[in-house]
């Protein structure tokens, strides 16, 4: 089936979380905390098909106001297709983005009054909510911190298939792109180099000061993610 995901088609099938659907077409939804249900990243507002997903879960009533719910709000992460039909979700940068191109200010204000009240009103429900969950040992804090890593490395790919996709309108060569990047890495490796006295660096860089020196890390250090 064909689900619509900021206007973008993506093939789902019953199953599937909206997340995992627009991941696999490198369709945009935040996911900072990786699934795990914490974080609201992956808030979205379902336009149709409400009626072919699951229920709200435990998750997303502890986030969620009910003003947001009756908008469609959900969280993507949380949200599993349990049938065939229509269904078009934006997410909450995406909306936003409408509402501010679209210079719509009654929009905006209510948007804005929307999201603080939730927050004002849903956050503590919802720190109890994980707290709660760390305690019944299902909300695993080592697991979460690995789904997290893959969540950075997701972005970060997202967002050269993005550049990618729009360098054809920007005219941008990706060499330019690539050299631009290398630059400012660069710069914040000869700044760090500076703070500590000559003895940091980030890794894959250079700095004026050392680019012809070889010089030896203090120490070096491996770390392991189980």
């Amino acid at each position: 089936m064909i689900i619509y995901i900021n206007d973008k088609p993506c093939e789902a099938e019953v199953g599937d979380l909206l997340l995992h659907a627009a991941q696999r077409h490198n369709s945009h939804i935040g996911c900072i905390c990786g699934g795990n249900g914490i974080c609201q990243s992956c808030f979205v507002y379902v336009k149709e098909g409400a009626e072919s997903l699951s229920q709200p879960s435990e998750e997303e009533k502890a986030f969620i106001s009910e003003k947001l719910f009756q908008d469609g709000g959900r969280l993507a992460c949380q949200t599993v297709i349990t049938g065939a039909g229509t269904i078009k979700v934006l997410s909450r940068a995406e909306n936003l983005r409408r509402i501010v191109i679209g210079l719509n200010v009654p929009g905006f204000i209510t948007y804005a009054q929307t999201i603080g009240y939730n927050v004002l009103n849903k956050l503590p429900g919802g720190a109890a909510n994980v707290v709660s969950r760390v305690m019944e040992g299902k909300l695993n804090p080592a697991d979460s911190i690995g789904k997290i890593g893959n969540s950075i490395g997701y972005g970060a790919r997202l967002a050269v298939h993005t550049a990618t996709e729009n360098l054809p309108i920007l005219q941008i060569p990706l060499s330019v792109i690539s050299g631009a990047a290398k630059g400012v890495f660069d710069t914040a490796s000869g700044l760090v180099c500076t703070v500590s006295g000559g003895q940091l660096h980030l890794p894959g860089s250079t700095c004026s000061s050392h680019e012809t020196q070889q010089t030896k890390p203090v120490e070096s250090i491996t770390i392991t993610v189980k």
